[in-house]
């Protein structure tokens, strides 16, 4: 399965598109009843917020442990808080996002992207031609491995944007690595087992933004359409003052209400499989609104990209037989990105079509 070299369709840029129309979105944007954000549906609750801060602690550490376990089998998403990443990193880093998505069109173009690798600035996942779309636009780059990461694809504007996204992504890594150690301690196996399981220190690593502009009918559509992250593991940083990341519980969806300077964890894909489904990764959507403007940045911590993944040997027993065939994170990703967000479902098709 390739993956075409550019877009079936002209790109329109969402955020002209909130400029521009006032009272009614396009008909590409209208998502059918049955996927729109109804209000009803939304859940009062909200996921667990965990201090890392006990892993220090002797007399916390094991509670806290515990804390991370229970989110990772019972909500698949999480907020961590004292991490270790500076709150003046984090909101320097939502800041020069925001100033590079309000420059010029033509600044910005410059960046303009293809599904070949998808890196740079978009407004579309997936190739197939009239699909409904999502109001969002965004800006994906790759950080790991070192030979995938182009400086010159990093905007050179605003000024700082390469120096603070270097900062922040080299922060990330070390928070990634410390969690994976965590996940391997609670599944019984040895404390370095998912992060070798990923390639050890040849990881992939990758940054995308998301910028989800104004929007005059936010109850027709969605900032990004639902779908459970196809890699490893996502670290999110949350725009501070405007919700938006819903997540499903059950048959409903919670909003996100976002904790000061707390980092959204959540499982992907690649580690559902690696642990047998003891860990799982969960739907979620981004809604919009008619108000204000978000900004978020999606951190994805990834296997390598040709090994192949399957659930782990130890974890395997006549009780509990293997869930997945084996794949590579190459095979998933692309599978995902000819086909866009599909919900969780993705996870099941991909591994029955490749076998």
């Amino acid at each position: 399965m390739d993956c075409p070299g550019d877009w079936p369709e002209p790109i329109v840029r969402v955020q002209s598109l909130s400029e521009s129309c006032n009272d009614a979105i396009p008909e590409r944007y209208v998502k059918p009843p049955e996927a729109r954000p109804l209000l009803g549906s939304t859940l009062d609750a909200n996921i667990p917020l965990i201090d890392l801060g006990g892993l220090h602690d002797d007399s916390l550490r094991e509670a806290t442990l515990g804390h991370v376990s229970e989110a990772c089998r019972e909500w698949g998403f999480f907020m961590v808080v004292n991490h270790g990443i500076s709150d003046e990193l984090l909101d320097r880093a939502r800041e020069v996002w925001r100033q590079f998505f309000h420059q010029p069109m033509e600044v910005k173009q410059a960046y303009a992207n293809s599904p070949k690798t998808y890196e740079g600035y978009g407004s579309r996942l997936g190739v197939e031609k009239g699909a409904v779309l999502d109001w969002s636009d965004y800006y994906y780059l790759h950080y790991l491995p070192c030979n995938l990461r182009d400086f010159n694809k990093w905007p050179a504007l605003p000024n700082h944007l390469r120096e603070v996204i270097a900062e922040y992504s080299a922060e990330i890594v070390r928070l990634g690595g410390v969690l994976l150690k965590i996940l391997s301690i609670n599944l019984g196996l040895s404390e370095n087992f998912l992060q070798n399981a990923f390639g050890g220190s040849d990881i992939g690593a990758c940054l995308r933004v998301n910028f989800y502009p104004k929007c005059p009918q936010p109850d027709l559509t969605l900032g990004l359409s639902s779908h459970s992250d196809p890699g490893g593991m996502t670290f999110l940083l949350p725009d501070q003052h405007v919700p938006g990341l819903q997540v499903r519980r059950g048959d409903g969806w919670i909003t996100v209400k976002p904790a000061p300077h707390a980092l959204i964890v959540n499982i992907g894909d690649q580690i559902q499989v690696l642990s047998n489904a003891t860990y799982k990764s969960v739907e979620h959507r981004v809604i919009v609104n008619s108000a204000q403007e978000r900004i978020s940045l999606a951190y994805f911590y990834n296997p390598k990209s040709d090994l192949l993944i399957k659930p782990a040997k130890e974890l395997v027993t006549p009780d509990s037989p293997a869930l997945y065939s084996a794949m590579t994170f190459d095979e998933y990703r692309l599978y995902i990105r000819t086909k866009g967000p599909r919900g969780k479902s993705q996870l099941g098709e991909s591994l029955k079509s490749s076998r």
